[in-house]
């Protein structure tokens, strides 16, 4: 068992939220722009990230971390106080010192020496927005004295009225205002007004709600960032306001205790009066101030939800044994249903709801491990910029449903197939700048990466607005390098499709981005490693398509149990759209072993599910069956299987750590009568179908591979 994290490792997983925070104010930032009414929130809470970062890596010693930081929180504090504009290039900027402290903390984090070259090249620019003033202060950063001497008396003080409400989650997450008051007077001249006016009657009274406000009047010579700081761990659980007072300040005063006001109109709670002879309240007037304590109770309770930091070897090892805690209820019921017991019996009824119950936990369990998409967005839209500095080329970003969650183990794999997409979009997809302009588009391009659930699966998008596949060069590329014959007619959807092909790339010279023949086909056995698939669909003139439907879990999904020549087999669910028995008079045979069947005026190619496997039936093929699924780009099709049996979640097991692949098969699972079932992949029995062709080459049979898998 894994020990504890420590301090330090808690300290890099906080600097991920923050890093994620980061990069989300920075995007938020150019979206609504400078002049927005939201854009001073937005440049507080990129600076808050920056400073918490600044602060965690002092406590620890990393001095590069922490001059990196710093400088760029002086260049954010300017922008908060108005003396620089957001404008595109000081954007540009804070993106790439916002990749470049991640750059720095990762190295710190894995101990290893960070690009120095890198980050100083980043560093003098943020240097360019600070005057000589800001420039003196960081040289003499570690050696500032404490003269409060007559040097002192030069500066000219400033008056600041606070206004701090706290909410009722500010005393249940253990602060104290008194403190905050002590550390305010501290750093001037400080008077304290409390606001009583919120405190209900008597009988309303809750002692532990927040009912008081202040008002504080602060004369300092600190800036106001220092007064933030003292707020920072308590903004999100009160309603502050701090405005620089227009008057004239006095001079200040050393400092000194806090005048608190005289609260003499509140009742004395430690001597209560003899309420016995007192009249029965009236109901109905009583009844209003509870109410609205209760609606003001109702309404702040705010503040950080409390979470729980587990490692994830304990979450795979919870999934694992709900995994078996679903096979163990599926043998139960089988060993239930061969004793032929009557439907009233009180078992039937009790494992019913064991099986609701295990499925209840399953999905508890895989909550744990979903996570939005978010986190990966905000990593391309590292990538484009990086894509776009190497190409020359000006990009965008635009994200729609990152809050999409996803199993955390398909994010992390999805990572590199992604940012290998996204820099071929930058790469290939694009025009440049003048190709834009003379298109008369913008010349700035756009990559859209889009994620919603549909139909029990997670589809991603990666898009661009560029010119779109060059078809032409794409067959000649494959004709050139024997991938295909010369004289082969292809449509545009296997003209894509080629791209998929291992070794194939249009770019005429080897660069840091491309080149090198180890493209898409890497792309796409990552994405059917994990159970799912990539499509595209281009335009030209407008732009390419790359779509990835994945499972949304790797662990469990409901199926069908299916007949297949006398083999279990399970099909998901989720890749079907209708079953249909068909009659003789529907099916319709084209050539000597294709069949299509009618269905509402449209045919449908039917694909044998046994044939395409391999394997051999002792009779003829009966009509059986058909599963319609719709496949991309192949479109509809339906799945020839001679029986359906059963619709039961099954426990997903793989195939390919654990024996080997076996072409339309995706994983195995364990039945309840304690047999292995293999898992079909509706997609790719359809392409080995509508690839049986002579030239192709037929499929390899997997007859013996199906022996070997399930012991007969």
């Amino acid at each position: 068992m894994s020990g504890a994290p420590s301090i330090r490792d808690m300290f890099f997983e906080e600097c991920e939220e923050l890093l994620e925070a980061l990069v989300e104010g920075l995007a938020g930032l150019e979206a609504s722009g400078p002049d927005a009414a939201e854009s001073l929130d937005t440049v507080n809470a990129v600076f808050r990230a920056v400073h918490s970062i600044k602060g965690g890596a002092g406590a620890f010693g990393l001095d590069a971390l922490v001059d990196f930081a710093h400088t760029f929180e002086t260049v954010l504090d300017k922008v908060r106080s108005g003396s620089l504009t957001a404008d595109a290039d000081l954007m540009r900027l804070f993106h790439r010192s916002g990749d470049q402290l991640a750059n720095l903390v990762e190295a710190a984090r894995d101990d290893v020496p960070a690009n120095a070259e890198a980050a100083g090249a980043v560093l003098s620019e943020l240097q360019k927005y600070l005057g000589d003033e800001d420039a003196e202060e960081d040289f003499v950063f570690e050696a500032m004295g404490l003269d409060l001497g007559e040097s002192a008396s030069v500066l000219t003080p400033d008056t600041f009225e606070i206004s701090f409400v706290p909410k009722r989650a500010l005393y249940e997450n253990g602060h104290e205002p008194l403190l905050l008051f002590d550390a305010l007077a501290e750093l001037g001249t400080l008077e304290v007004t409390a606001d009583t006016t919120g405190i209900p009657a008597f009988d309303g009274f809750d002692p532990t709600d927040a009912y008081l406000g202040w008002t504080l009047r602060l004369t300092t010579t600190e800036s106001e960032t220092l007064l933030h700081e003292i707020f920072e761990f308590v903004e999100a659980l009160c309603t502050l306001d701090i405005t620089k007072s227009s008057a004239a300040a006095p001079a200040p005063e050393p400092p000194g205790l806090i005048d608190l006001p005289d609260l003499g109109g509140l009742p004395d709670l430690t001597e209560l009066p003899d309420t016995s002879a007192l009249p029965d309240p009236d109901p109905i007037a009583a009844e209003a101030p509870a109410a609205s304590a209760g609606k003001t109770h109702e309404k702040e309770v705010r503040g950080p939800k409390p979470t729980l930091r587990v490692d994830l070897d304990r979450v795979d090892r919870l999934i694992n044994t709900v995994g078996e805690l679903i096979i163990n209820q599926a043998m139960i019921s089988q060993r239930i249903e061969e004793l032929d017991l009557p439907s009233v019996a009180h078992v039937t009824n009790e494992l019913e709801a064991y099986k609701l119950l295990a499925r209840d936990i399953q999905e508890g369990v895989m909550a744990i491990r979903a996570q939005p998409v978010k986190p990966l967005f905000q990593r391309m839209s590292r990538i484009v910029r990086e894509a776009s500095d190497a190409t020359g080329k000006t990009a965008r970003i635009v994200t729609q449903g990152d809050s999409t969650e996803v199993d955390k183990t398909v994010i992390e794999r999805l990572a590199d197939p992604m940012t290998h997409m996204v820099r071929n979009a930058v790469d290939h997809g694009l025009e440049a700048p003048d190709a834009r302009i003379a298109a008369g588009k913008d010349p700035c391009g756009t990559i859209r990466l889009s994620a919603a659930h549909r139909s029990g699966s997670v589809f991603i998008e990666i898009s661009d607005d560029g010119a779109g596949l060059n078809r032409e060069r794409i067959l000649a590329t494959a004709i050139a390098k024997n991938l295909v014959p010369a004289d082969a007619e292809l449509t545009e959807s296997e003209i894509d499709n080629l791209l998929f092909l291992p070794g194939f790339s249009t770019a005429n010279a080897v660069s840091n981005l491309s080149g090198r023949g180890v493209g898409m086909d890497v792309v796409k056995n990552a994405v059917q490693a994990l159970g799912g698939r990539v499509s595209i669909s281009s335009q030209t003139g407008k732009g390419s398509t790359f779509s990835i439907v994945l499972p949304l879990t790797l662990a469990v999904l409901d199926g069908f149990v299916i007949s297949v020549a006398d083999q279990t087999m399970v099909i998901p669910i989720a890749s079907i759209l209708e079953t249909v028995r068909p009659q003789a008079r529907d099916l319709h045979r084209i050539g000597i072993d294709d069949q299509v069947i009618s269905i509402r005026g449209n045919y449908v190619p039917v694909v044998d599910v046994a044939a395409n496997l391999g394997i051999r039936r002792s009779g003829p093929a009966p009509c059986g069956i058909l599963l319609l699924v719709a496949t991309d780009p192949r479109g509809m099709s339906a799945l020839r299987v001679d029986a359906i049996h059963d619709q039961r979640q099954v426990v997903i097991k793989s195939l390919e750590s654990n024996y080997g692949r076996i072409p339309g098969v995706s994983a195995a699972t364990i039945l309840g009568d304690g047999k292995i079932a293999l898992i079909l992949d509706p997609e790719e029995l359809v392409n080995l179908n509508m690839g049986a062709q002579p030239s192709a080459g037929l499929p390899p049979p997997v007859q013996k591979e199906l022996r070997h898998v399930d012991g007969t």
